[in-house]
């Protein structure tokens, strides 16, 4: 694969190309799913090929080919040159590329024994016994378990030297509990909603999320929901859960900061932001306690790796600090847009051998404050408590939002009392984060992957992760009004 890569790019350089690089990808996948005591689904799945993107006079073009004989590969980066010269007509600003440290190299994914080494027949068992350990609880309509793993095998040249070959091993796994009651139907899904615990690692991290233990108990509480009453229409303090606080991040953090949206390449399909790039080192997004980070070094993060698509290292960098933007996610041709910026981020990604890289979110990260959970209710006050995320609606410069979440709780005397089902809450996105007064310390924090993440047209799917604690905001809107 590496020998097909060069190939490309050899005769993308050859046909005119200022700029290259190509990338050949190998990507498994393995999907798992069971309800009761049957099995649902079992897939599994492959694909692999070259995509090769160029730049010539300024202008990019890109192609991909799955037929990787040496004819099919020479002629995939010949397109991508001609695609860049037509391009070249309707330019209006050539592209200029930031620089970049040349790196060789390789990169694994940390784990311990890899998903896919481990027989169907036992996935399938600890599936099957985790459904069954939620029908315990006998008023339980459906019970489901899931796992999945995707491997992904890259290798990357460019015409600047750089020669890198990444493995990264990615899985989910997780049980959902549902309630069907006259009128109302109420989900409990563990460790969290949308596939449950997504991550980087091996198959040990699965059995280490203990479903059979934890699902009766989430099976209990998806039944209590269907008697539990409606949360109230009030303003108050909510606190977060970890898992709903990643998402919230994602929604109006993760997405509003991706440079391209602001520039509007983006606009036609996702929106743009309520971001500019002026508001770098004065826009106040959010209170002191607001800190977030893009970091693709992030264990077990689903946006960890050794090298972006286009070749720039892993790092940190700082979004948000005390309240303060101080970054997007960016890439080597947007960079330069942000005071005329010299390095990219490397956030640049994309799904397929197929798909040309965008601007995509890795680990977006609410670094944790200091105190415990129990410290955040306690100076709480009187106010509610959700957890696992729902439904979401947020519009398209991701400033005004709505959540839903699974279960709710009152906050007395820094206890959790009584249950609400169908819980929401609603905001703007820098009145919201400029509300928060607390943020759980390193015990709590923990990270949260989204493997669902679309974006670009034509579409593209992006697995990503969010680090987070509980969280505690003032004067927020919830129920339905």
């Amino acid at each position: 694969m590496r020998d097909l890569a060069q190939l490309a790019l050899d005769e993308a350089v050859a046909a005119g190309a200022g700029y290259a690089d190509a990338r050949a990808v190998l990507e498994e996948g393995e999907s798992l799913s069971v309800q009761d005591d049957r099995v649902e689904g079992v897939e599994r799945s492959a694909t692999r090929g070259v995509g090769v993107r160029v730049l010539v006079d300024g202008s990019w073009g890109f192609a991909g080919t799955a037929r990787l004989d040496r004819e099919q590969i020479m002629a995939a980066a010949r397109r991508a040159v001609a695609i860049a010269k037509a391009s070249a007509t309707a330019q209006r600003r050539a592209v200029r590329l930031a620089p970049v440290q040349v790196a060789t190299g390789s990169y694994t994914t940390p784990y311990g024994t890899d998903p896919f080494d481990v027989g169907i027949d036992d996935k399938l068992e600890l599936l099957l016994a985790a459904a069954a350990a939620a029908r315990g609880e006998p008023k339980l309509t459906l019970a489901k378990a899931s796992f999945d793993a995707w491997r992904t095998s890259k290798w990357f040249v460019s015409s600047e030297g750089a020669d890198l070959q990444q493995t990264l091993l990615q899985l989910a796994g997780g049980v959902e509990c549902i309630a069907v009651g006259e009128n109302e139907v109420q989900v409990r899904s563990y460790p969290n909603s949308f596939r449950g615990y997504c991550a980087t690692g091996g198959w040990e991290d699965v059995v280490a999320l203990d479903l059979v233990g934890q699902a009766q108990q989430h099976a209990e509480e998806a039944v209590a929901l269907l008697d539990a009453p409606n949360l109230p229409p009030q303003t108050g303090t909510l606190v977060l859960d970890a898992n709903q606080v990643a998402l919230q991040v994602h929604e109006s953090v993760g997405h509003p900061l991706e440079l391209d949206r602001i520039l509007g390449y983006e606009a036609a399909y996702a929106g743009t932001s309520w971001v500019g790039i002026g508001d770098v080192g004065s826009l106040r997004y959010g209170s002191d306690h607001v800190n977030l980070t893009v970091d693709t070094t992030t264990d077990k993060g689903l946006g960890t790796y050794g090298w972006d698509d286009e070749g720039v290292p892993a790092g940190r960098h700082p979004l948000v600090a005390n309240g303060i933007l101080r970054d997007f996610l960016t890439s080597r041709e947007t960079a330069p847009y942000v005071d005329d910026q010299t390095r990219s981020n490397g956030t640049m990604r994309a799904d397929s051998w197929g798909t040309i890289p965008l601007i995509r979110m890795t680990n977006i990260n609410l670094e944790p404050g200091s105190g415990s959970f129990e410290q955040l209710l306690d100076e709480a006050g009187d106010g509610i408590y959700m957890s696992t995320n729902k439904s979401w609606s947020i519009d398209d410069k991701r400033l005004n939002f709505q959540f839903g979440c699974e279960v709710a709780y009152d906050i007395r005397d820094g206890k959790l009392g009584k249950m609400y089902r169908n819980p929401t809450y609603t905001g703007r996105t820098p009145v919201f984060w400029g509300s928060c007064d607390g943020v759980a310390g390193p015990r709590h924090w923990q990270v949260y992957g989204t493997p669902n993440c679309g974006k670009g047209e034509p579409g593209q799917v992006a697995r990503v992760s969010h680090g987070a604690a509980p969280a505690r905001f003032r004067d927020v809107q919830m129920g339905v009004r």
